[in-house]
């Protein structure tokens, strides 16, 4: 069954290592998470609510009209919070599909999200999410670029058939550079964060290793051009300039 009634969870933190306080920063007189949470509420396709480690983050989406719940720090991961937020936001199931959008992409264009629903569209496939060309032999060998086995013939869609950091696969061909914004079922949203952390997961240090270990389908839409995430200052200012009025 298609998804027919989707919701957007931005699951944000103020520990972030490389750039405290990550989400409250200044862009264009907002804070951070405010533009991310317009660039969801663009893209149209369902109500878009923050879910938030700390209460100043909260008081800054409601200050801005927008929802968002205040959930536990003590999970492993971001999918942890946006299930914790699912959970308070939604008891009745109202949503049977949950779209994960990382805090850190203030200028993310909103039709990459619509795009993260098109492999639901296939009843098999559990969790959908997004690749886009690499560039480069530089953007190949650098471990951040995640990467994702995939292959798509004439079509848009493509099962995905392993993550890795490495340079995968081998031979002439493109290489697909995984984007992290993951729509996931609901019932496949529960599982993941039931399962222990599997063994591919923690050599890599790539949590969707941990679906496919356990047999979830993950599907993937290409897109033309990914987002850029703000982890450094110097990608705040990068923001800053994109978003400049």
């Amino acid at each position: 069954m298609a998804p027919v009634n989707p919701i957007i969870l931005i699951p944000s933190r103020m520990g972030s290592t490389r750039l405290p306080g990550k989400p409250l920063p200044l862009i264009a007189g907002r804070p951070m998470v405010l533009h991310v949470m317009d660039r969801a509420l663009e893209a149209g396709i369902g109500p878009v609510a923050v879910a938030a480690c700390e209460p100043e983050i909260v008081a800054a989406v409601h200050a801005a009209g927008g929802q968002a719940v205040l959930v536990a720090d003590d999970v492993p991961s971001g999918t942890d919070r946006v299930k914790l937020a699912l959970d308070r936001l939604d008891p009745e199931g109202r949503h049977d599909v949950v779209v994960n959008l990382q805090g850190d992409f203030p200028t993310l264009p909103p039709d990459l999200l619509r795009a993260v629903l098109l492999p639901l569209a296939d009843p098999a496939v559990d969790i959908g999410s997004l690749v886009t060309p690499i560039a480069d032999a530089h953007e190949a060998a650098t471990e951040s670029f995640v990467k994702c086995v995939c292959a798509f013939g004439d079509a848009d869609v493509a099962p995905a058939l392993y993550f890795s950091r490495a340079a995968v696969p081998w031979g002439d061909g493109p290489l697909w550079h995984h984007i992290g914004v993951y729509a996931y079922r609901r019932a496949a949203l529960a599982r993941f964060v039931a399962l222990p952390a599997s063994a591919l997961e923690l050599r890599e240090k790539l949590e969707q290793l941990r679906a496919l270990e356990a047999g979830m389908r993950i599907a993937v839409a290409r897109v033309p051009h990914g987002p850029f995430g703000v982890d450094t200052s110097e990608d705040l200012e990068r923001a800053r300039k994109a978003l400049a009025p």
